[in-house]
């Protein structure tokens, strides 16, 4: 059950679920406020909670915004985009013939049609880190698979706005999010195993914790790596 409080002039989503702390979230990329409390926690408790962390609400915000702001690709020479974490200085380069990406040192060299806009430009970079992803993920998979005794039938990649990875219970597939090739391999391989473990338990409950505790220790603080880093 979620119920919306008002806490100063921020609206916080508030979520009752099996846990016994309080979690407090501000998610890209709007700088929704959201909250996942105990059961047994009392409305006054959880208002007086948000209540002393608004000024770090109001933080969160301002910086998430001002990533947005900043992260708005524009594909132009000179513009900082990232490989695994690493930054790269992109080059632009018009030309008639095959459009496509290459890897050049600490630069990406784009090459695009002349007139080529900034929509296709990007469709040109997300290709190139689906077939990026494409070459990495296969092992992964197959690492995991026998880690934890499951089977992914297929993956998807998507840029996504919203959500890193996704898993499809009933049929066994994943769907994955094109941005992860630009963050440290290490948290791709983390919301990968997030979303295998959901093929075992559907639900973020205290059996999912306890599997992502066996299995990736660090998953916690893998996760807060992301979402301090997070376009989305």
């Amino acid at each position: 059950m979620t119920r919306t409080i008002l806490v100063g002039d921020i609206p916080i989503a508030v979520t009752r679920k099996r846990i016994k702390h309080l979690h407090l979230r501000v998610r890209p990329p709007n700088g929704e406020v959201t909250m996942s409390a105990p059961h047994s926690a009392r409305l006054q408790f959880v208002e007086a909670f948000a209540a002393s962390r608004l000024e770090w609400i109001r933080q969160q915000q301002d910086r998430i915004r001002g990533q947005a702001r900043e992260s708005t690709p524009r594909f132009v020479a000179g513009e900082s985009h990232y490989l695994w974490g690493r930054r790269h200085l992109l080059a632009v380069v018009e030309r008639d013939g095959r459009q496509g990406v290459r890897l050049d040192n600490r630069h990406i060299a784009l090459f695009v049609k002349p007139g080529g806009d900034t929509a296709t430009r990007g469709r040109v970079m997300i290709a190139w880190h689906k077939s990026i992803l494409r070459e990495t993920l296969p092992p992964l998979i197959q690492k995991w698979e026998q880690r934890l005794n499951v089977r992914v039938k297929g993956f998807y990649l998507r840029l996504m706005t919203t959500r890193w990875g996704t898993c499809n219970c009933r049929t066994g597939h994943i769907r994955l999010n094109t941005e992860l090739v630009t963050k440290p391999s290490h948290l791709l391989e983390y919301v990968l195993v997030h979303e295998m473990v959901h093929l075992i338990v559907p639900n973020h409950g205290a059996r999912f914790v306890a599997l992502m505790d066996e299995h990736y220790p660090s998953w916690r603080e893998a996760r807060a790596q992301l979402n301090e880093s997070a376009n989305c």
